[in-house]
C-alpha cells in the first residue's frame, strides 16, 4: 500500500476543521501539547514556513525554484530558503542530533541550522550541526526552529525529502564559554560601515530590497533573522551626525560569511585568535591577518565589519560616505523601548487579561504596537510557553485591551517595564 505524503495528511486536517472538528496543531490561546517527545519531524510542506524561491516536488521534497536567482553573500550560486515553522519540544533540551535525507549534487551546497528559544520572543543564535549530525545550543529551550539554505549551480540543487530532530538521551549542560554574546549585556564596537545598495537583490534571508530599505549585514549567519523579523538587531550611532538607529539583521556581509566576530574566541565560528569584537577583514585590512585576505582568499579592500542597507545609512544615520560607527550588538531587544512591543506572531488582542473577553484586535507577526503598562491576568499556556502577564495596549477606536505577552518579543512582559496601577 502506497504511504500517505504529508501534503496529503496536511489535507485530510484541513477537511476535518471544515467538519467542525478541532485542527491538529495548537493557536494562539489554546494549551499546547505537552507530552515530552524524544524526536520531531521538520515539516517541508508547510505553508506558513518562512520561504524564498523554494520549488515543491510532488514527493513532498524540497529544492531550489529558480536558478536566476541569486543572493549577494553567494553570488556565483542559485539560492533558496526555507525556514520552518517552529516546533514545540514539550520539554527542554539543549543537546539534538538532526537527521536529514538530501541530495547534494556536485558543485551545489545545502546548509542546515537550527535554533531554539526557552522565553518569547529571544532565541539562541543560530548553529550548525556537526558531521554527525549534532548540536548543543547555549542553553536549554523548549522551542526550536530548521533553517535549509540551498545553495545551487546553473544545472542542479540540493535537494531534500526528510529532516527529523532528535533530543539527545545525554543533556549537557551548556558551559558559560558556550554562551554567545546574543542576549547578554548589551556590547558596543566601533566599526567600518559600508553602504550595501543593491536594490533588487535578495538577502540571504529571502528579502528583496526595496528602495531606502532599513537594515544591516553582518558577515556570520548566526544572527541571520528571519525576513522581515527583528529578532536579532543592532543599535547604530554615527558620531559625525549624532543620529542613531535600531535596526534588523536581514543580510550576510560584508567579505566574509562565517565571522562572528560579537561572540567570545571560545565559540566564534572562524579566526578564534582574533580578539572578540575585531572583525577579520578589519585585522586582514590593517595589519594583514591572513595575507590579507576574506575567508574566500579575495584581497579586502576595506576593513568593513557591517554593511547598511541605503534607508539606514543616508535616512537613520545621516551617512554620505563609508565610515566609522558605533555598534550595539542587542538583538533581543525589539527594537521598540519601554513604550512600543513588537509580536513575533499573530495574536488576538481582548477586552480583558483573560481569554474569556471577546477579542477586540490582533497584533501581527514583526508588527510594533504602542504599549501602556503590564499586569497579571489568565496563565496562558501556548507555542510552548507558560505565562500569566498580559499587556496593556491602547486601541485606534479608543479604548484599551490586553495581549498575553506570550506573543512579544523581549522578556516575559513583553518588555514593558510599567506595570498597570490596577
Amino acid at each position: 500500500m502506497k504511504p500517505i505524503s504529508r501534503r496529503l495528511l496536511g489535507s485530510l486536517c484541513a477537511l476535518l476543521v471544515l467538519a467542525g472538528l478541532p485542527p491538529a496543531t495548537a493557536v494562539a490561546e489554546t494549551a499546547a501539547d505537552k507530552t515530552p517527545r524524544n524526536s520531531w519531524r521538520v515539516d517541508l510542506t508547510s505553508t506558513s514556513a518562512d520561504q524564498r524561491n523554494i520549488g515543491h516536488r510532488p514527493d513532498d521534497s524540497i529544492t531550489v525554484k529558480s536558478a536566476r536567482v541569486r543572493t549577494p553573500s553567494e553570488p556565483e550560486a542559485s539560492f533558496a530558503v526555507y525556514t520552518a515553522p517552529v516546533q514545540s519540544l514539550g520539554r527542554q533540551a539543549s543537546a539534538f542530533t538532526l537527521r536529514s535525507q538530501a541530495e547534494v549534487p556536485s558543485g551545489t551546497r545545502l546548509l542546515t541550522e537550527v535554533r531554539g528559544s526557552a522565553h518569547p520572543g529571544t532565541w539562541t543564535e543560530w548553529r550548525t550541526p556537526d558531521r554527525a549530525g549534532k548540536f548543543v545550543l547555549a542553553e536549554a529551550v523548549s522551542v526550536l526552529q530548521v533553517r535549509l539554505t540551498f545553495l545551487g549551480n546553473r544545472d542542479a540543487g540540493p535537494s531534500v525529502s526528510d529532516v527529523t530532530v532528535h533530543a539527545d538521551r545525554e543533556q549537557p549542560r551548556p558551559s558559560a564559554g558556550a554562551r554567545s554574546a546574543v542576549g547578554a549585556t548589551a556590547t558596543t564596537y566601533r566599526l567600518f560601515a559600508t553602504r550595501e545598495g543593491l536594490e533588487g537583490r535578495t538577502t540571504a534571508n529571502g528579502h528583496v530590497i526595496k528602495p531606502r530599505d532599513h537594515f544591516v549585514a553582518l558577515p556570520s549567519r548566526r544572527m541571520l533573522a528571519s525576513n522581515g523579523g527583528h529578532e536579532y538587531q543592532v543599535r547604530l550611532c554615527y558620531p559625525r551626525t549624532g543620529r542613531c538607529e535600531t535596526a534588523p539583521v536581514w543580510d550576510v556581509g560584508p567579505w566574509n560569511t562565517k565571522d562572528d566576530y560579537w561572540n567570545p574566541s571560545s565559540v566564534r565560528e572562524m579566526w578564534g585568535d582574533l580578539p572578540q569584537g575585531r572583525p577579520e577583514a578589519q585585522a586582514a585590512y590593517q595589519n594583514g591577518y591572513n595575507g590579507g585576505r576574506d575567508e574566500f582568499g579575495r584581497r579586502v579592500a576595506n576593513p568593513a565589519g557591517i554593511d547598511l542597507a541605503d534607508g539606514t545609512f543616508w535616512d537613520g544615520l545621516g551617512m554620505t560616505d563609508n565610515d566609522w560607527v558605533d555598534v550595539t550588538f542587542q538583538p533581543t531587544d525589539g527594537g521598540g523601548g519601554p513604550t512600543t512591543v513588537t509580536a513575533w506572531t499573530q495574536a488576538n488582542v481582548r477586552g480583558c487579561a483573560s481569554t474569556s473577553c471577546d477579542v477586540v484586535s490582533t497584533v501581527q507577526a514583526n508588527e510594533s504596537y504602542p504599549a501602556n503598562c503590564w499586569k497579571v491576568g489568565q496563565t496562558v499556556t501556548a507555542e510552548g510557553y507558560t505565562n500569566d502577564k498580559w499587556v496593556e495596549l491602547p486601541l485606534r477606536a479608543g479604548g484599551v485591551g490586553y495581549v498575553s505577552a506570550i506573543f512579544l518579543t523581549g522578556d516575559d512582559k513583553g518588555g514593558v517595564t510599567t506595570r498597570c496601577s490596577s
